[in-house]
């Protein structure tokens, strides 16, 4: 999911800062996770980075690299799931920083680039953090386009939500899914309280 998160702010960035056709297609596009239900996502997913997919094909045949039904495979799930999220978060921040002063730095010959990395980014860093935390604790839950695109092995794919399920698929399994389910609690408050924790200090930080 980390590895999405430069990918979230560079869409964010196009998706506030620019008009350009095709921009409410690529917008729908990008938050699209958010209405499909979960499995459609990771069978969409499938067909696309499976070994038999356009994607998956090359990358197995250039690099030896699979994604279906690995642990790398179920964190790219995640981070389709999650982009969205990302996105929304730090659009939302990118909207919010004050265009004045982008202009007065433009106005003093900072190029376009120049302003993003020491104006913009700065700005909504509070945005960045929080969108980042709240994906990694939205990751913690998802569960159908991980097992759709890579399955529930154990060891390998078999993340806390998915262990949940197969301990209540068990007879006498009850106790170990409560178990699991007390710590995925736990875990899901932890991100929510330290993303709220951390968002309050850097607006403190960045004068808002």
């Amino acid at each position: 999911m980390g590895g999405g998160l430069p990918l979230a702010v560079l869409m964010a960035w196009l998706l506030s800062r620019f008009r350009f056709p095709g921009r409410p297609v690529l917008n729908a596009l990008t938050h699209l996770p958010l209405v499909l239900p979960p499995v459609v996502t990771g069978w969409m997913l499938l067909l696309v980075f499976g070994i038999h997919g356009p994607v998956g094909a090359l990358l197995l045949d250039w690099f030896g690299v699979r994604l279906a039904f690995t642990t790398a495979g179920a964190s790219l799930a995640c981070a389709a799931m999650t982009f969205p999220v990302m996105v929304r978060s730090v659009r939302l921040a990118l909207e919010a920083a004050d265009p004045a002063l982008e202009q007065a730095a433009r106005t003093l010959g900072a190029g376009r680039l120049d302003r993003l990395l020491t104006i913009t980014l700065p700005l909504a860093a509070p945005g960045i953090l929080v969108g980042a935390v709240v994906a990694y604790a939205t990751c913690l839950g998802e569960f159908g386009a991980v097992i759709t695109f890579a399955a529930s092995i154990p060891g390998e794919t078999r993340t806390l939500p998915l262990a949940i399920y197969a301990a209540l698929q068990v007879p006498g399994g009850e106790a170990v899914a409560a178990r699991l389910s007390v710590i995925a609690f736990a875990l899901a408050m932890a991100g929510l309280l330290l993303s709220e924790m951390l968002g309050r200090r850097l607006n403190r930080a960045v004068g808002r």
